[in-house]
């Protein structure tokens, strides 16, 4: 039954891209459709929309979601991978919490820090659900703006706490002694709260400088749910202010954490090689690659998506509508699954759950 709900959303989705399609070709034509035929009508000119382009003053009150371009009649297969990815990420980065809560052993800084990249993995998907899945083809403006708000907060905490477990990494090669002294469970909570403060007061200003515009160019968005770099150029107005604040943002969190990351790899991989003992010196290593894979993961896409949307007007927009998918999907797929490959008394916590 689920599944037969699910196909019937999806052609709803397949039936409104093709009337997404009609209403660009047309320039703001209104296209009238059935969604029970699946068929798209003859397209008549609707005297109020022409008249409201017409008036300088018209804004629109909502933006169409659009998925890959070009791919419209297969969208519907395109949607069980993307669905399957969703609940892959939820129940992975469910079961670590549950895993790490539930097992005192594992109420160490290492973990603690993996369980707070879990929640914001999860926070991450929650929010992009509904509008990449197809369950609301059109968002308002207020419904956008909220959207972009956490999926930035939510990266903006994501790069804070790979940073952070970055720099537990660094404790632990560089001062084992002093790492329990060091990490303390209250100092490691007061490190969260900074976290997600510096993360919400990035972002925090963003839907309110989106919110000061008319929007009167075309209100089709190139992905299937939104982020400031691609809404601010909907608007009408001078977006200078926020395409500099945009920059200052993601200067100061994706590249700075990005920078002090490398940074403390440089000062691991001293440390380490100056170990005479070569298996102690592998060991070591071993401790950080499921990290550096996380961090990979995250940063590439950030960095690559966030270059094109500045500088790579040129490029084909279907790079950068697919680059925008993996900076979304992949790292909450892919880090409860590299932490527990790579965690032995993670993994074998997890089996023990699932065997039971």
């Amino acid at each position: 039954m689920f599944l037969l709900i699910f196909l019937e959303l999806l052609e709803v989705s397949r039936l409104a891209l093709r009337a997404e399609r009609c209403l660009i070709k047309y320039h703001l034509v209104s296209c009238s459709f059935s969604f029970q035929e699946g068929k798209i009508n003859t397209p008549r000119t609707s005297q109020y929309i022409m008249s409201a382009v017409n008036d300088t003053k018209f804004s629109f009150a909502l933006f169409l979601l659009s998925g890959i371009p070009g791919q419209e009649e297969v969208h519907l297969w395109i949607s069980i991978p993307f669905c399957l990815m969703f609940v892959i990420s939820i129940v992975g980065n469910s079961v670590i919490l549950f895993i790490i809560k539930t097992d005192p052993s594992l109420h160490e800084p290492m973990y603690i820090f993996l369980s707070m990249l879990a929640i914001t993995d999860l926070g991450l998907s929650i929010a992009t659900i509904p509008t990449i899945l197809g369950i609301y083809l059109e968002i308002s403006l207020d419904a956008c703006f909220a959207q972009l708000f956490f999926i930035h907060s939510l990266s903006f905490i994501e790069s804070s706490v790979l940073l952070s477990m970055a720099f537990d990494r660094f404790i632990a090669i560089c001062n084992p002694l002093r790492y329990a002294s060091i990490l303390t469970p209250p100092r490691i909570a007061r490190m969260g709260l900074v976290l997600v403060l510096r993360g919400v007061a990035l972002a925090f200003p963003l839907p309110f400088l989106l919110k000061r515009f008319r929007y009167c160019q075309a209100n089709v968005l190139s992905h299937s749910y939104c982020l400031h770099q691609e809404v601010m150029k909907m608007a009408c107005s001078d977006i200078t202010v926020n395409s500099i604040y945009g920059l200052f943002i993601i200067v100061s969190t994706v590249g700075l954490d990005s920078l002090l990351i490398l940074l403390s790899y440089v000062m691991i991989l001293k440390t380490v090689l100056s170990i005479t003992s070569h298996m102690e010196c592998l060991r070591a290593l071993s401790t950080c690659i499921s990290h550096v894979c996380a961090v990979l993961v995250f940063y590439m896409p950030v960095i690559g998506l966030s270059v094109i949307h500045r500088f790579g007007k040129s490029f084909s927009p279907l790079p950068q509508i697919l680059l925008g998918y993996v900076y979304l999907l992949v790292p909450p797929l892919m880090n409860p699954i590299v932490y527990s490959m790579k965690s032995k008394h993670l993994r074998a916590r997890i089996i023990k759950v699932f065997v039971k």
